[in-house]
């Protein structure tokens, strides 16, 4: 990202907005070695008020990252461990009967709080999975019968491993759709290994955060301006056109059994405005839509059993469409 910042004014003023949340990726590379496409996805999901997945192999900092955004937010943060015996109510809460009063209380699951932190959702079997899916949907967690609203601002930030690896459960695809993006943490380049090391040998503590100089740089105030400068970036009619064109070109596919829907479009037209307004601008241009495709539509389609047989993968799919469907002049 290369915004247009603009340090003067108040906290609640668009351009220090963007100044704080820009400055969440110096704060976070305290603590995480490159990741760059990582950290502003999650930027790009919280100006989005949407979740996201962030998918690699074990060990490759995605705990750590979103550790370390949220100890650079001015915002409340749970962390639930998924594992296969963990149940909805761990998650939601539940009724509980208090022998003093002989009433039922409602005690608030960590599901409660700004920024929740879902540790290897795949690890849990989808009926707990599923208890997320309200939460996530409808900002409201319903018990007994009573909706019971979630704080706002309301992030999921899902961590999970390759689906090939020993006891995971793949994620039901009406969950998967609610994430509004699926990132990849690839493992670091042999320098960023290097850099990781050498913080270890001095002394760094992945585990003390404030240690590492970790600060909270933006807070609500800042997540509220710079919503309500990217609700003000202007989307021709020429780019609604090619974000759909791309969204029905998924359809067509003869790779694919699902494309993308019109919820997935939506979330594709909102990820390149947030976009659009991180790099300094007031309007979005094609490649603002380019740069988040991936991200945005990967988890939205499912390949066919022979492409995949094929060595077929949903990037290599979108990429493809990406080169075919006209751009708008």
């Amino acid at each position: 990202m290369d915004p247009t910042t603009d340090n003067a004014g108040s906290s609640g003023d668009s351009g220090s907005a963007r100044s704080s949340l820009e400055s969440l990726r110096t704060e976070i590379s305290k603590a995480v070695v490159g990741q760059d496409p990582a950290v502003t996805g999650l930027v790009v999901a919280l100006l989005c008020r949407g979740h996201v997945l962030l998918e690699g192999v074990p060990g490759v900092a995605k705990t750590l990252l979103v550790r370390a955004l949220a100890a650079s937010l001015e915002l409340d943060t749970k962390r639930v461990q998924f594992t296969p015996d963990l149940m909805p109510s761990d998650v939601t809460g539940s009724l509980i009967y208090d022998a003093r009063t002989t009433e039922f209380s409602f005690q608030q699951g960590p599901v409660f709080t700004n920024l929740l932190l879902a540790d290897e959702i795949n690890r849990t079997p989808p009926k707990t999975q599923s208890s997320l899916l309200e939460a996530m949907e409808e900002r409201q967690v319903t018990v007994d019968g009573t909706p019971r609203p979630l704080p706002e601002p309301f992030l999921v930030a899902a961590t999970q491993n390759p689906v090939e690896y020993e006891g995971t459960y793949p994620l039901p695809e009406a969950q998967l759709d609610r994430f509004l993006l699926k990132l990849t943490v690839p493992l670091p380049s042999r320098q960023d290994e290097i850099n990781v090391l050498t913080r270890h040998a001095e002394g760094f503590n992945p585990r003390d955060l404030h240690a590492a100089g970790i600060r909270p740089v933006a807070g609500p105030a800042d997540l509220d301006a710079a919503r309500a400068a990217v609700a003000k970036t202007s989307i021709s009619p020429e780019i609604t056109a090619y974000v759909v064109d791309i969204c029905r070109a998924t359809r067509e596919s003869p790779s694919l059994t699902l494309g993308v829907s019109p919820r997935g479009a939506t979330a594709l037209l909102s990820t390149a405005r947030a976009w659009a307004w991180l790099t300094g601008r007031d309007y979005v241009i094609p490649d603002d839509v380019k740069a988040l495709a991936l991200p945005t539509l990967r988890h939205r389609i499912q390949l066919r059993p022979e492409a995949e047989m094929e060595g077929v993968t949903a990037d290599s799919v979108i990429n493809a469409i990406l080169a075919h469907v006209p751009v708008p002049r």
